[in-house]
């Protein structure tokens, strides 16, 4: 009974924590954001505690937060720090919907991007911003944003801890902004929704490659801000083409049993073309403006892709030129090891190696990079110097089908 019950409760944490920590927050009000995130922890270990032992609740969603709302009660009413408000908190406590369920198909007038515009504060730090969001509104653990901005787990634990006493200290409300200062928020959301989106296209831990709810949220997010007449923008239009044309390849990412496919291998038949459509769609809307940004690269790149009848058809010199314009916006080691990639399928193996050799320094540590040398010099037909970078890149944190990809590369060496 446990997995399974570990399973229901790792999914509605990462569907459900966000929604009940924003509706909690605009009750308590910001100052007490930790409070509710801790209200909803201390609700997730009693679902584990007690699922495991009576079974999963026809509507798991609802009795989580029937228990968050009622560990939030019970708190006001101990504590002195409520005592002039408790009567309203514990009146709009308990007019609550259990379920919480979002309510924003057409507007911003939710309590999650609430939150997440809350964070995007102008007054918090910009790193900050994104990690506090990660954390309070996506359920991101520290250690997942620690490797989405490939820095130490300490360096984001303090960013949270100065954004929450930012928040107390500026007296940041969780309300809706001016329709004036809404779009100065709107960089920071889309960057948010963007690492969103990453981790769910290609999970760095766990038993899954891919989490598809999180790719699902950060789409139904972006299209919210998309479709709204202040947040509506170029840019906004391109991260949502972006995503589109990544998750519709989504079904050929992984086999039946959940191992990974690499893009040179996969069934272009079983890409969605539904999402592609839509993606360049919404690329097309993105060219409304005058501004080119890293989403209308990265979502021409996506589309070169998308578009391409098979692998080998792919114009690689036109994805190497977009990764060309994309490294001057963005002089990332990560966009220079994919433009590397690029460069070997365009210009010749040899030429790529001497790419990602460039950079291997700024990207020791980073898995990716080790399984691109094992790769490349693999095709260069050097196996001993393959299996090296093979061997290193199992080395580095993984999710379990990443590691299983490696060993099959491993094995099939020796």
């Amino acid at each position: 009974m446990t997995e399974p019950v570990h399973g229901v409760v790792d999914h509605l944490f990462r569907r459900s924590a966000g929604r009940m920590v924003a509706v909690l927050t605009h009750i308590l009000g910001s100052e007490h954001l930790s409070l509710a995130e801790e209200v909803v922890q201390d609700a997730l270990v009693m679902a584990l505690q007690q699922w495991s032992i009576h079974g999963v609740p026809e509507d798991p969603a609802a009795w989580l937060f029937k228990v968050g709302r009622n560990k939030a009660l019970d708190h006001i009413r101990r504590s002195n720090v409520f005592r002039d408000k408790q009567p309203q908190i514990a009146a709009a406590l308990t007019d609550t919907p259990p379920a919480a369920d979002a309510r924003f198909a057409h507007e911003l007038d939710d309590d999650e991007l609430a939150m997440m515009l809350m964070c995007c504060h102008p007054a918090i730090p910009e790193e900050s911003r994104i990690a506090l969001t990660l954390k309070t509104v996506c359920a991101f653990s520290v250690e997942e944003i620690a490797r989405a901005f490939l820095t130490k787990n300490e360096t984001i634990a303090q960013r949270l801890v100065r954004a929450k006493r930012l928040i107390r200290e500026e007296g940041i409300a969780m309300t809706m902004p001016s329709r004036d200062e809404l779009p100065s928020r709107r960089e920071s959301m889309l960057q948010v929704l963007y690492l969103m989106f990453n981790e769910g296209y290609s999970a760095h831990s766990g038993e899954e490659l891919i989490r598809a709810d999180l790719c699902s949220e950060a789409i139904r997010l972006t299209r919210a801000l998309a479709a709204h007449p202040v947040a509506s923008s170029p840019d906004t239009h391109a991260l949502l083409a972006l995503m589109l044309l990544q998750a519709a390849r989504l079904p050929a990412r992984v086999d039946a049993a959940g191992e990974l496919i690499v893009l040179a291998e996969q069934d272009r038949s079983v890409w969605d073309p539904q999402m592609i459509g839509d993606g360049m769609g919404e690329l097309d809307r993105s060219a409304s403006g005058d501004v080119v940004t890293r989403y209308h690269v990265e979502a021409a790149i996506a589309a070169c892709h998308a578009t391409s009848p098979s692998f080998d058809e792919t114009d690689w010199p036109a994805v190497v030129e977009l990764y060309d314009e994309l490294l001057a916006m963005n002089p990332s080691p990560v966009v220079a090891l994919n433009r590397a990639i690029a460069v070997a399928l365009a210009r010749g193996t040899e030429q790529g190696i001497a790419e990602v050799e460039r950079i291997a320094a700024s990207l020791e540590n980073y898995l990716p990079l080790a399984a691109t040398l094992g790769e490349l010099w693999l095709r260069a037909g050097d196996r001993v110097r393959a299996a090296e970078h093979f061997s290193r890149a199992l080395e580095l944190p993984s999710s379990t089908p990443e590691k299983r990809f490696l060993l099959r590369k491993l094995q099939s060496l020796s």
